[in-house]
């Protein structure tokens, strides 16, 4: 493990009687870096959050925050974090501007209220109970109680959740501001845009195991480029040529058969070359050609599927 790394987990095991949550999960976040942590639906990515949140121990493995067990240590570490859980705890009938007085008032060295609220642009909610906020707004206070003690690693479960576009871009730029200013983040979401926008590394997990993990540029890369075009109604599905070696997946859509390849990036100018001379011997036109590159969701989706089929 790097000794400058403010998030260090090795092999980190969970089981809930026979099943096996977290099956040996491995990496690290570095100061002042946003880790992305992705996944399908019971994947193990909120166990793993709690376990480094200190809510939990670990059954098997090494976790660290700030280079101490989150939850044997957790009154030395607990100080130094900022939490967002997916469903906060607010009380309804406080006013926006008391429920951040009642955090300030066990939160060491916190922000004043005003520095809070502009964070988050609630400084014209203060005086609205909790109860008449939308669940955008709700959420946005959260984030303000989260960072209201100046954490060095703040936990983001499902940040957005709930807001409109303006109001997720806004959020967006507050964290990017906050790594900026030296915080290390670890998010989770399942709005993969969001992952592109913010995370410098992201890792994916399906059934309890990472299954791809770094850059997004390096995640990405490695889910190659993508040809797509509709299957003409004279060629049958095996007449359909192999294109740098890759066979095409055959989906319907809107009651046209539809071709995909998956080519390595390298590749893509020599398979759309050979598919287009292999059109223009047949006489065929291909409607709905296109080529681009791969997406953080065609490799969330692949993995997903690849982990299902396993």
């Amino acid at each position: 493990m790097q000794t400058n790394a403010a998030i260090q987990v090795q092999d980190l095991r969970r089981r809930y009687g026979d099943f096996e949550a977290v099956a040996g999960v491995s990496f690290e976040v570095g100061e002042g870096e946003l880790f992305a942590l992705l996944g399908t639906n019971g994947a193990g990515k909120t166990t793993t959050l709690e376990t480094l949140e200190g809510f939990r121990p670990a059954q098997g493995g090494t976790v660290r925050v700030l280079g101490r067990d989150p939850h044997r240590e957790r009154r030395a570490v607990r100080p130094h974090l900022g939490i967002m859980l997916q469903e906060g705890g607010l009380f309804p009938d406080l006013t926006v501007a008391e429920t951040v007085d009642h955090w300030r008032g066990f939160t060491p060295r916190p922000r004043s209220r005003a520095e809070a609220l502009g964070m988050v642009a609630l400084d014209d909610k203060a005086g609205v109970r909790v109860r008449q906020l939308s669940g955008g707004q709700k959420r946005r206070l959260d984030l303000a109680l989260a960072l209201l003690g100046r954490p060095r690693v703040l936990f983001l479960d499902e940040p957005t959740t709930g807001m409109d576009p303006e109001a997720r871009h806004a959020t967006w730029a507050t964290v990017r501001e906050v790594v900026a200013a030296g915080t290390t983040v670890l998010l989770t979401t399942h709005y993969l845009e969001e992952a592109e926008q913010l995370a410098d590394r992201l890792a994916i997990m399906h059934r309890g195991r990472i299954e791809v993990a770094g850059t997004v540029a390096e995640v990405v890369a490695g889910g190659g480029d993508r040809i797509t075009f509709q299957v003409p109604d004279r060629i049958e599905v095996a007449r359909l040529p192999v294109l740098r070696g890759a066979a095409a997946e055959v989906s319907v859509n809107g009651g046209r058969a539809v071709a995909a390849y998956s080519v390595a990036a390298a590749g893509l100018q020599d398979a759309l070359r050979e598919l287009l001379g292999w059109a223009d011997a047949a006489g065929l036109a291909l409607g709905g050609l296109q080529a681009r590159s791969a997406s953080l969701e065609d490799v969330f989706l692949h993995t997903a599927e690849e982990g299902a089929a396993r």
